[in-house]
């Protein structure tokens, strides 16, 4: 099989990933700066290593095709504070993580799924999404914890809150790229 030269939408998109790993790492690593020593602060240091470390798999990927990542202003993410207003405590930190963290592997999914996927893709997708179950878990477990003091039901109303957001995120955002990821994905 000849594998065909990446385009500059594909060099976006994954250039975008990149940019949402740089902008998670920063964050979780400001967080676990701030918190007291524990099993939170002791997760969220690797979450935020993992991160850092996504953001290097997908400059690697890119240079190992050929080119340079693009340099983009916002992540992602950056949008969430707009949509579902700043996390006032570590339960909604953990609560508008989880639903990202289910929101990455979910896209990585769906990008594993695209046609003719790159080796170079490919790999490094399946890379990531190891590390991306572990946040899916340690942070499910740590909201779990935290029931006792927050109760599972607001707990649950947060989670809620935080997926609409997403959701309204996702959307504005697809349509936003629509040009560049209609291509490359499918939905």
């Amino acid at each position: 099989m000849k594998l065909e030269a990446l385009t500059e939408n594909q060099r976006w998109l994954l250039s975008f990933y990149r940019t949402s790993e740089i902008s998670g790492a920063l964050f979780f690593g400001r967080l676990a700066k701030s918190l007291p020593p524990g099993p939170i602060q002791t997760d969220l240091t690797k979450h935020f290593a993992d991160e850092s470390q996504h953001s290097w798999y997908w400059t690697r990927c890119l240079q190992n095709l050929g080119v340079e990542p693009i340099k983009l202003e916002t992540a992602y993410q950056d949008q969430y504070i707009s949509a579902a207003g700043m996390p006032a405590n570590i339960m909604e930190v953990l609560g508008i993580t989880l639903v990202f963290e289910k929101r990455v592997i979910g896209q990585y999914a769906l990008h594993r799924q695209a046609k003719d996927l790159h080796p170079e893709i490919k790999s490094t997708l399946d890379l990531i999404v190891e590390d991306e179950k572990w946040h899916i878990e340690w942070v499910t477990q740590a909201l779990k914890n935290m029931e006792a003091e927050y109760g599972k039901d607001h707990i649950d109303k947060t989670l809620k809150n935080f997926s609409d957001a997403d959701k309204e995120v996702y959307q504005k955002t697809v349509k936003e790229h629509e040009e560049r990821i209609s291509g490359i994905l499918k939905f």
